[in-house]
């Protein structure tokens, strides 16, 4: 289990080793016992708990962005913005939906139960642990919390132990305000996650990279615990020569530079013909500019690399690559300026692994066919890009490509619509997303929205958490 999380350091000895792990027990059977007592299936228990954790984020909201800014330089701005903001709404929404969501369904009967009541019924699950990643540390724990309360279970928490910051204000504020006996915070590194992971769980929910992903499935297997992970990949975002290279360009240096890089479904990299590489650079070079000022460093909206670790690694990703833009780097406070690569060998190491981090490759292909083989000779990413201003363009990379999800004409988009599922296909990502829907793929056209609400979240409370059973 060596590679399971970040490489730091825990300064406990032995002793203390072992009642730390002693204490990762007795949290996980307190909140069984607490589960086990029944006090989680009324609906006006779960409604008052989530307005309890509505409540906390109202209350710590300028803790929060301080943890956040502390952790990965995010101001206040973008911390509402892409992490405050959303769990509020999906609050809102499991408040003034969960009455219908928990009401038995009634099925139609046979001929052989015409005089008898026919219904599923939903259950909580039970104990159910969440183990949040770093680079949204506060939405990816909140989040899923929501669902696994509005559906009536037990939650044992574990923030990462990289967003350090963010992890510890949890620890201190959670108990505040929930059950402290049914939604314990455990932090910690390896050691803890691994002790973790040898308790015996309802289900397991972990958003992360693929490695620990595989391990964690692997210690699900023992106690054949669901697991749902959400995973990350290479995103490709490919530019037809013949469409708004411009917006493209726009749209693309927001997607891929906000979080300084490190979100999952941000564009990966570029496709692109030859002819129209050098306007992509300057398009992306002005926009930046635009954004970020002319030294991005002292752009009060421009993050940082989360730690000394992951910048080590960037690092070596831009190892022999050639720069057409960006490329200052500042260790000491884990800064990489946005840099864009050109002439990419398809071959070089950029190009083997998810980047999570500010550096854009950009690798010229023929045309759209060779573009759609290119992605389909990889790991089948998580969201694809396509900027066309013909529609069979986009039907064809649709049709003839295999992703998590698609947009067209823009980037992220289809993360923003609650009725669609979220997450990846193929083994790399396993079960996908937060909507453990396979067989889901979700798509936005040229960037229609729809504003209809209410599946993800739907999905979040009944297949991850509830129990189904029929009744007769």
């Amino acid at each position: 289990m060596s590679t399971l999380g970040s490489r730091v350091q825990t300064d406990t000895g032995g002793g203390s080793l072992t009642a730390a792990m002693e204490k990762i027990k007795l949290a996980v059977e307190r909140a069984r016992t607490a589960f086990n007592t029944g006090k989680t299936r009324p609906l006006e228990f779960r409604i008052q708990q989530l307005l309890a954790l509505k409540k906390m984020i109202k209350e710590k909201e300028k803790e929060i962005a301080a943890a956040l800014m502390a952790d990965l330089h995010k101001n206040e701005l973008n911390a509402f913005s892409y992490e405050i903001m959303g769990a509020l709404g999906e609050i809102a929404l499991m408040v003034d939906k969960l009455p219908e969501w928990a009401a038995p369904q009634y099925v139609e009967k046979s001929i052989m139960t015409m005089t008898d009541e026919t219904y599923i019924h939903r259950e909580p699950l039970g104990v159910v642990l969440v183990i949040g990643a770093w680079n949204y540390p506060f939405i990816l724990i909140i989040q899923p919390l929501i669902g696994a309360i509005a559906a009536g279970n037990a939650v044992v928490l574990k923030p990462s132990e990289v967003s350090e910051h963010t992890a510890k204000l949890f620890e201190e504020i959670l108990p505040q305000y929930l059950d402290k006996e049914l939604f314990p915070v455990i932090n910690g590194g390896i050691p803890e996650t691994t002790e973790l992971l040898k308790q015996r769980f309802d289900h397991i929910l972990y958003t992360g990279n693929s490695t620990v992903g595989k391990i964690i499935m692997e210690a699900a297997a023992k106690n054949l615990t669901p697991v749902t992970l959400e995973l990350g990949g290479k995103s490709p975002c490919y530019i037809d020569k013949n469409c708004d290279v411009d917006m493209a360009c726009r749209r693309i240096t927001w997607g891929k530079f906000m979080n300084c890089g490190q979100t999952c479904i941000a564009p990966d990299y570029i496709l692109c013909d030859p002819s129209i590489q050098n306007q992509i650079v300057e398009t992306v070079k002005k926009t930046l500019k635009e954004f970020y000022g002319e030294d991005m460093k002292k752009s009060p909206d421009y993050e940082r690399i989360v730690n000394k670790r992951h910048f080590k690694r960037l690092m070596g990703l831009l190892e022999g690559q050639k720069i057409a833009y960006g490329g200052e780097t500042d260790e000491s406070t884990c800064f990489i300026a946005p840099t864009i690569l050109t002439d990419v060998s398809r071959e070089s190491k950029v190009m083997q692994e998810e980047i999570f981090g500010p550096i854009l490759p950009i690798v010229t292909v023929k045309g759209l066919d060779d573009a759609i083989q290119f992605i389909n000779q990889r790991e089948k990413p998580l969201a694809l890009y396509v900027f066309a201003d013909n529609k069979k363009i986009i039907k064809r990379m649709i049709a003839e490509t295999s992703s998590g999800g698609v947009t067209a004409n823009d980037v992220l988009m289809h993360f923003t619509l609650p009725c669609f599922p979220f997450g990846g296909v193929g083994r790399v990502f396993l079960s996908p997303g937060f909507t453990d829907t396979i067989d889901g793929t979700s798509r936005v056209i040229q960037a229609v929205l729809t504003g209809l609400r209410g599946l993800v979240a739907k999905s979040h409370f009944c297949k991850e958490f509830c129990h189904f059973f029929l009744i007769i």
